[in-house]
């Protein structure tokens, strides 16, 4: 699949079934790895203190029954047939469904955001504007009306990343922790104790490790060790059943859960937190979509995963009806079901298992991340992506080493799957009810249906799902802290950051100059023009930023062509390349100064430097040839003019606009019939650099004015690009209170000079950066 194209889901749409099956084998190694080694510590979580395995297995029974009944309303019944069906153009994921939100209601937190941004091909699609009269108009105008329920909402979405960024840290802890635990039925008792930590934490760092490889160069492996892994447990489970206890499928009956909480009672309403880790993972169906299709990821949870993991908790249920006591060293773990002929082979598997269900969890941790920086509600970091065929395969170097840090503190702070399972519970369930408010919105919102339907989907699921939230909750002490603690400082700083960028936004935007009051600073400041192409980087949309008043007044003197750059994240997760830039001139023609908006999805991966150049130049000269003509300096009106913006394809995909050659890219053109393309060369140069060309096609006569812009911006490219970025410092204005105070001059100033510049920034050559600093009072 192509990095950029962002049409996987109709593309699969339309491949044959081999296609489809493929996908969903692939899907195997990464969207179940985490689901699938839950049956390592479900049951000893369940039975850690709470309740005790008794002679009349209605405890065990009792369990089963939950087990069974989870995994067949949430992952089953919620995700596959509901949520996955919940996509933002093939994406799904928590803020997929606020970015779904944002396009059907006026609810985008975005400072940038445009009204040409609706005509985008994938922002329309499926957008059906609401009857008047209905419930779904009167929500949208509500929602769009008052602020407060749009901070509520995007506070709600945050939540659920901030808990998914949670399970990055406590997944892959207790995944390696419990997988590793086998070793102490293969050992003399007492010394295990020594000996899993060390292991767990060596496999740990390994894991992170190797994450800057990228999952792409060991992929193929992924999916056939889930696979042997789910055949491995379902035929253990299967051996269990019919050797000890072929009665166990009646404990499917929800009268076993009754039973369970009769007798129980408190302590069985505790336990629960132990059974919800038989769906961690279920979210990673809806999170990982964007890498396949809601076929493939059905297919493959319907035919193998579900059944494996039914069969795998019901042998284990069968086992231990027929063992009731059980060495408390050992509790009622895994590999006590294991037959002890199998268990070093099966120990393998499963810490194979629990090492791609981890990695899996680690790249969905680096995708929530990307997507908040994306949206302006993380600090920016620095992506690499780590494949340029696979969509989704990114590494984040300075969140890698933070999450192998916390990971090693969980691992070594609580050395047990009680407590880790108490944590990595809430962090799952967390999630989960998020995603079932967003829904509700998205069933009344995006796809018009009775606000009934909305609040049965919210009660049925919402209920079920708060059952288990207060069973994790009520364990605080015992684990549960740790992704609140977590979860609060990732919020603090995403609330902060939002936040310190929205003011600094709204003071660009209120203290912008136009170009009018910039030339004429000429006469008094001697402003001359220089060979060459500036880009100005800029987060504003529209306007001059003060920033480069500030830069003019200092030094009089800027670019023969000026380009005010903006690079900004929409609320689609990709952009189609004949889409991308968005140009328009600024002032009259003799100018030169132009406006540029490069925009891409909060999915889409940047492209490199030389390319971008190449783009960024062939879509302004598109523009001149195609777009509005200027005015000239006379018109009395020029002042007044707007900016009118044009979309101008890329040279990759608008193949008869104007491409750019160099004088050693001749033999490249000379392909073309020379009737269909036509030259307009700079003016002759002194000396040994490059001669630069435009090469446009056929088509009427080229006006000469037309043709004079063309030739200076060829001049101007031929004498080189200069990047002229904003280095501001953020303070509080006077008269600010004190939160606000502590909240700008120490939260948002450390995170800005500590985090990442712009990805773009990022990409921009340092010899060719000129930065420009400035103190902002917001």
């Amino acid at each position: 699949m192509d990095l950029e194209t962002g049409i996987h889901q109709s593309y699969v749409k339309k491949e044959s079934w081999r296609t489809v099956l493929t996908l969903a084998y692939q899907s195997l190694g990464v969207v179940y790895g985490d689901l699938s080694t839950s049956p390592l510590y479900v049951y000893k979580s369940t039975f850690a203190e709470d309740i005790e395995h008794s002679e009349t297995n209605e405890e065990i029974f009792g369990v089963l029954s939950f087990i069974f009944w989870t995994l067949t309303l949430v992952p089953l019944l919620k995700y596959v047939f509901i949520v996955l069906k919940a996509d933002d153009n093939g994406e799904g994921g928590t803020f997929a469904l606020y970015s779904l939100l944002c396009r059907h209601a006026r609810v985008n937190s975005l400072p940038s955001s445009q009204v040409a941004d609706e005509d985008l091909s994938m922002y329309k699609k499926d957008i059906i504007s609401p009857a008047p009269s209905t419930f779904s108009a009167r929500l949208k105008s509500t929602l769009e009306k008052h602020r407060v329920l749009q901070k509520f909402l995007l506070l709600l979405a945050l939540i659920g990343a901030c808990m998914v960024i949670g399970d990055g840290i406590l997944s892959p802890a207790i995944s390696v922790f419990s997988a590793v635990s086998g070793i102490e039925l293969a050992m003399s008792k007492g010394h295990h104790k020594y000996i899993e930590v060390p292991v767990a934490c060596i496999i740990l760092i390994a894991l992170f490790a190797l994450q800057h490889y990228g999952t792409h160069k060991v992929g193929f492996l992924f999916a056939p060790v889930v696979v042997t892994w789910l055949l491995c447990i379902s035929a253990i489970g299967v051996y269990n059943i019919f050797h000890w206890n072929p009665h166990v499928y009646q404990a499917l009956s929800p009268y076993y859960m009754y039973k369970f909480l009769k007798k129980t009672q408190s302590g069985g309403w505790m336990s629960l937190g132990g059974v919800l880790l038989c769906i961690t993972g279920s979210e990673a169906m809806f999170a990982d979509l964007g890498h396949f299709s809601q076929l493939s990821i059905k297919i493959a949870f319907t035919s193998i995963v579900y059944p494996s993991l039914i069969f795998a908790y019901m042998g284990q249920a069968a086992y231990l009806s027929q063992h009731h006591v059980v060495d408390n060293d050992y509790r009622i773990g895994f590999y006590v079901s294991v037959p002890e002929k199998l268990r070093w082979p099966v120990l393998v598997i499963a810490i194979l298992a629990a090492v791609v269900g981890s990695q899996a969890i680690i790249t969905g941790t680096f995708s929530i991340i990307k997507q908040c920086s994306a949206l302006g509600c993380f600090p920016r970091v620095k992506i690499i992506h780590t494949s340029s065929k696979i969509h989704g395969q990114i590494y984040i170097p300075e969140i890698n080493w933070t999450l192998m840090l916390l990971c090693l503190a969980v691992t070594i702070g609580f050395r047990d799957t009680k407590s880790m399972g108490n944590a990595s519970g809430l962090a799952v369930i967390t999630v989960m009810l998020v995603t079932t408010c967003l829904m509700s919105l998205v069933i009344v919102l995006c796809w018009h249906q009775s606000v009934v339907l909305a609040i049965c989907f919210v009660l049925f699921f919402g209920t079920f799902e708060a059952l288990y939230f207060s069973a994790a909750l009520i364990k605080f002490l015992e684990g549960t802290w740790v992704p609140i603690a977590l979860s609060f400082i990732f919020m603090l700083v995403m609330c902060v950051w939002h936040y310190g960028t929205l003011r600094q936004y709204e003071f660009d935007v209120q203290n912008t100059v136009s170009v009018d009051q910039l030339l004429s600073l000429g006469p008094s400041l001697g402003i001359v023009r220089v060979g060459g192409i500036g880009l100005i980087h800029t987060e504003l949309v529209s306007g001059i930023p003060a920033i480069f008043s500030h830069f003019v007044t200092n030094i009089p003197a800027f670019h023969q062509v000026l380009v005010f750059l903006c690079v900004k994240s929409v609320s689609v997760p990709h952009v189609k390349h004949e889409e991308r830039f968005l140009v328009g001139r600024i002032g009259p023609r003799e100018y030169c100064i132009y406006r540029c908006i490069v925009r891409y999805g909060y999915c889409d991966a940047p492209m490199d430097d030389v390319q971008f150049e190449n783009d960024l130049v062939c879509s302004i000269a598109e523009y001149i040839r195609t777009g509005r003509p200027g005015l000239d300096s006379a018109d009395e009106d020029s002042a007044k003019q707007c900016e009118e913006m044009m979309v101008v394809g890329t040279p990759s995909t608008h193949l008869d606009g104007i491409q750019v050659c160099k004088d050693n890219d001749v033999a490249n053109t000379e392909t073309a019939s020379t009737s269909e393309l036509r030259e307009i060369w700079s003016p002759p140069v002194i000396g040994p650099r490059k001669r630069v060309r435009f090469v446009i096609p056929e088509s009427p006569e080229i006006d000469q004015n037309v043709r004079n812009e063309l030739g200076e911006l060829m001049e101007a490219r031929e004498a080189g690009l200069a990047y002229i970025i904003g280095h501001s410092y953020v303070r509080a204005k006077q008269g600010s209170s004190l939160i606000k105070k502590i909240v700008i001059n120490f939260g948002y100033d450390f995170l800005r000079r500590n985090c990442g510049a712009n990805t773009y920034v990022l990409n921009v050559p340092p010899a060719s950066t000129l930065e420009v600093g400035m103190v902002y009072h917001i």
